[in-house]
């Protein structure tokens, strides 16, 4: 009997001696990672070197940036992958564009090995330190905390106020949502000009039909853009809101397999009985169709089964309130305000101004005659359409605002919210640019930090 119980106990003792080799391995090859990791930080970066960082607690952000990194690296772009523990000022100040995958511990605390960094942000100079320079943030939390993603938010602002310009909105993720990580998966394929990366993990959708799609700017200067209806299922629709997106699943063919999701913003309401998107036929370099834009648009016939799934867009829903607000979208961007005024005028809120830009008012003037009916019916107390190809100089949704500088600040005085939706490459950062000389960094970052500054940006 003692021999059994030895021989149990050098069992016990052996296999506690492998645990801790085993956990001495992992903490010295982690840190030989590390090492390596800091050695090629401290490298000179090749100028179109895009930084990905990440602020870890469980380790979930660190294996999301080494997927993040593994996507734009499969777009052909140079990517260094780094821990914030690793960061200060100066080397972020040798990239130009930088995203960052970021836990909150707690109630708004950064991870143990991004504390450090978060005492440099209070430290730090107030302006400029990184002007010119461009970030996304991916911000991990629950929601059942009240500063959810509260140190994402922090980094956000205070790049923002180095002088930075964001590639895109910060991406809230509560608790793994996968339809927040497929929204930055997207963002991620935009930045590495790619619409053939695979979805980390793909939406399960309903079926849909394509019932009709319209031409709304037969002769355009632009690319042709359709409105498409899309009747739901038998068993009906799930619930959507103004401001919620359709995830699709194209196909390259009709009856092929399913490809990597792209995403729309709805321009419907459930009470219209389909989900309907604007999407402009996309082009690549080559000729071809862009994959989402052509299957949509091109190969899908009515009739045919298209795959879709509605993810909520909590940022963009229309306030509950009779607030007014101003609605400012460029090209099918018009999407997504169409949605957002249509669920306004179902709730009597009738103090709304659109501001709307495309090329040429004769032959890109989307949804014209509808529009004209909200400001007759008084659902639309302004519109101002800008047309950029109709005149000499180019002019855009930021000059009008430029121009009415003095109505935007009334409006925002009397309580108005400012709702953004289209291109985010030259009409999300003019726009931005604009308020910014209208009402100054300060406020302007204050009525984002209420839910009065709002985008829904691709």
């Amino acid at each position: 009997m003692t021999q059994t119980r030895l021989i149990a106990a050098a069992c016990v003792v052996l296999a506690w001696l492998l645990l801790c080799l085993w956990a001495w391995r992992r903490a010295r090859r982690h840190e030989a990672q590390q090492a390596l990791a800091l050695q090629a930080l401290n490298a000179p970066a090749p100028e179109d070197t895009l930084l990905v960082a990440y602020a870890s607690q469980t380790g979930y952000a660190e294996s999301l940036a080494a997927q993040t990194a593994d996507s734009l690296r499969a777009g052909g772009l140079n990517v260094r992958v780094a821990s914030m523990d690793q960061l200060d000022l100066a080397r972020l100040a040798a990239y130009r564009r930088m995203l960052f995958v970021v836990s909150t511990y707690g109630e708004g605390d950064p991870p143990d090995a991004a504390a450090a960094f978060a005492g440099q942000m209070q430290q730090a100079p107030g302006a400029g330190a990184l002007k010119g320079a461009q970030y996304a943030v991916l911000a991990l939390g629950d929601s059942e905390y009240a500063q959810f993603c509260g140190f994402g938010h922090r980094l956000n602002d205070w790049l923002h106020a180095q002088g930075a310009a964001p590639l895109f909105d910060l991406v809230e993720v509560d608790n793994d949502d996968a339809a927040a990580l497929r929204h930055w998966q997207h963002h991620l394929g935009l930045l590495a000009g790619r619409s053939d990366l695979p979805d980390w993990e793909a939406p399960v959708y309903e079926s849909w039909r394509l019932a009709d799609r319209t031409l709304l700017n037969p002769h355009s200067q632009g690319g042709p853009c359709y409105l498409l209806t899309l009747t739901p299922p038998a068993e009906g629709p799930r619930p959507w809101q103004a401001g919620d997106i359709a995830e699709i699943g194209p196909r390259l063919e009709r009856g092929g397999p399913l490809q990597p999701h792209r995403e729309y913003s709805i321009a419907s309401l459930p009470e219209d009985g389909a989900v309907q998107l604007l999407v402009r036929q996309m082009r690549g370099a080559d000729g071809e169709l862009g994959l989402g834009s052509g299957w949509l648009t091109h190969v899908a016939q009515a009739g045919d089964e298209i795959a879709l799934r509605v993810r909520a867009n909590r940022n963009f829903h229309a306030p509950a309130d009779a607030r007014p607000m101003i609605l400012v979208g460029n090209g099918t961007g018009l999407a997504g305000l169409r949605a957002l005024i249509k669920s306004r005028r179902a709730a009597g809120h009738r103090r709304n101004w659109l501001v709307f830009g495309e090329r040429n008012a004769a032959n890109d003037w989307f949804c014209r005659e509808e529009i004209n009916g909200w400001r007759e019916d008084g659902t639309l107390e302004r519109v101002d359409a800008v047309f950029s190809r109709d005149q000499g100089e180019r002019r855009y949704v930021q000059h009008r605002l430029r121009e009415q500088a003095d109505e935007v600040r009334a409006w925002l005085d009397a309580g108005a919210a400012i709702y953004v939706c289209g291109s985010l490459q030259g009409m999300a950062g003019g726009v931005d640019a604009a308020l910014q000389d209208i009402l100054g960094a300060e406020r302007l970052q204050a009525l984002q930090h209420t839910g009065r500054y709002r985008r829904d940006v691709y």
